[in-house]
C-alpha cells in the first residue's frame, strides 16, 4: 500500500533503492551522503531489504564493487559526494564503457580546497564526460521518483548506461519533506526485474572490455553516444508513463514553468528551479513576462528542447551553481552551444551563484531577472558572466 512519509532526501534515496529491489549496495561514508547508505544498512539488517551490503575501503572500491556485481547480472546501487566522486573517476568510465546500468545517488558538495561540506555542482559536473546519464532533482519526491525511473531508463536495451541522480547536500539531503512511497506492486509492474545485456559467468567464460585496436575503439564510443541519444528520447516517455501511473511527473528533460509567453526565461538546475518558480510568480504580479526552465537532465543535454524553448523569449538568463574555471558556467556554455545555429536567437546572459552552499533565494533570482530585463530593453548584454553577491 502506498504511504506518505516525512523524511530527508538521503533517507528517501534509501527507500527508493529498496523499492527498486536493488540486490547489491556498495557503501562508503562521506558527508553529506553518509545517511543514504546508513538508511539502507538499517533496511538490510532488519530484513526489509534483500540485498548484499558491501562495506568497502574507498569510493573507488565502491564503484569497482558495483561494476563487478552489475557485470554478474544484478541491480546495483551506491551513493557518494564530492571528493568521493572524484576518487571514483577512473571507474566511472569503466562502468559506462562496459554498458552497466548502475544507479548512483550523488549528494552534491563543493570541491576543496578550501574544504567545504556545502553544496554546488562542481563534483558531478566535473564528471560530465564519463558517459553517465545525469539527473538533477528539485525536491525529495523527485529524488524517489527519479531513482525508480533511472533504473527503467538505464536498463533499457537501447541504453544500457549508468546514471547519477544528483541532489544538493543539506538543501535536500538533510531536509525533511513529505514524500509518497508508492505501492510496491505498482513499482514492480513499472520496473520489472533486471535483465542484463551480458553476464560474467564462470561456467560460460568469455572476454569483455579487453584491449581494442584503433580499428574498433571509435565504434565503441559511437555506440555510447547513440545510447545517450536513445536515452534522450526515452526519458520524457518514461516520465510521462510514470506520471500517469503514480501521479508525479517531473518535466522529462526540462521542467518548464510559465514559459509560453515569456520575454525572459530563467534557466537553472536543481533546487534553484523551485526558487525560480516563486520568483516568476512574484514578477508576473508586477506585470513582467518571465518564465523558468529547470534543466532536469544534463546528460544527455536536451539540445532540441532548448532550441524550442528559445523560440519565444527575447533573453535567456542562466544561473549556474558551478564555474568552469577560465570560461563560464557549464549551463551557460551548453545553452549557447545549443542555440549557435539559430538564426534569430535570444540574448544570453550568464550568472554564477550559490557556490559552496551560499543561499540563492527567490529574491536573488528576482534581482537577476530585473537586471536581465534591463539588458533586454537595451538590446545587449553588458556582461556575459556576472558573479552574484560577490564580496570584494
Amino acid at each position: 500500500m502506498a504511504q506518505i512519509i516525512i523524511d530527508t532526501a538521503n533517507h528517501i534515496a534509501g527507500y527508493a533503492a529498496k523499492a527498486a529491489r536493488v540486490k547489491v549496495v556498495a557503501a562508503y561514508p562521506i558527508t553529506p551522503q553518509t545517511t543514504v547508505v546508513e538508511k539502507i544498512a538499517e533496511f538490510v539488517e532488519s530484513g526489509e531489504m534483500d540485498a548484499e551490503y558491501i562495506r568497502v575501503e574507498s569510493e573507488h572500491s565502491a564503484m569497482a564493487a558495483c561494476i563487478g556485481a552489475a557485470a554478474a547480472g544484478v541491480r546495483t546501487f551506491t551513493a557518494t559526494s564530492a571528493h568521493g566522486l572524484a576518487l571514483m573517476h577512473e571507474a566511472l568510465h569503466w562502468a559506462s564503457g562496459a554498458r552497466l546500468p548502475i544507479v548512483m545517488a550523488v549528494v552534491n558538495r563543493a570541491m576543496g580546497a578550501p574544504w567545504s561540506i556545502w553544496p554546488d555542482f562542481s563534483d558531478s559536473l566535473s564528471q560530465r564526460d564519463t558517459g553517465w546519464i545525469q539527473f538533477y532533482c528539485a525536491d525529495n519526491q523527485e529524488v524517489f521518483d527519479t531513482i525508480i525511473q533511472a533504473y527503467r531508463i538505464c536498463e533499457d536495451e537501447r541504453v544500457f548506461l549508468p546514471a547519477m541522480v544528483c541532489l544538493e547536500g543539506f538543501i535536500l539531503s538533510h531536509t525533511y519533506m513529505p514524500v509518497k512511497i508508492h505501492d510496491q506492486e505498482e513499482i514492480d509492474a513499472f520496473l520489472p526485474p533486471y535483465k542484463s545485456g551480458w553476464i560474467l559467468d564462470v561456467n560460460n567464460p568469455f572476454s569483455h572490455a579487453n584491449l581494442v585496436s584503433p580499428e574498433w575503439y571509435m565504434e565503441f564510443r559511437y555506440m555510447i553516444q547513440e545510447a545517450m541519444e536513445n536515452a534522450k528520447r526515452l526519458i520524457p516517455e518514461i516520465d510521462k508513463e510514470y506520471g500517469q501511473r503514480f501521479g508525479f511527473q517531473h518535466g522529462g528533460l526540462i521542467d518548464k514553468y510559465q514559459c509560453d509567453d515569456a520575454d525572459l526565461i530563467i534557466c537553472t538546475m536543481g533546487t534553484m528551479g523551485s526558487e525560480a518558480k516563486i520568483a516568476v510568480d512574484n514578477l508576473r504580479k508586477e506585470g513582467l513576462k518571465v518564465g523558468a526552465a529547470r534543466i532536469r537532465v544534463y546528460r544527455p543535454f536536451p539540445v532540441e528542447e532548448v532550441k524550442k524553448l528559445a523560440e519565444q523569449p527575447s533573453i535567456i538568463a542562466t544561473i549556474d551553481r558551478h564555474i568552469s574555471f577560465g570560461m563560464e558556467g557549464f549551463l551557460a556554455s551548453e545553452i549557447k552551444a545549443s542555440l549557435y545555429h539559430m538564426e534569430d536567437k535570444p540574448l544570453l546572459a550568464g550568472f554564477i551563484a550559490g557556490l559552496g552552499g551560499r543561499d540563492v533565494t527567490f529574491r536573488t533570482i528576482e534581482e537577476i531577472a530585473k537586471k536581465s530585463l534591463k539588458w533586454m530593453k537595451m538590446g545587449r548584454v553588458e556582461k556575459e558572466t556576472v558573479w552574484v553577491d560577490l564580496r570584494e
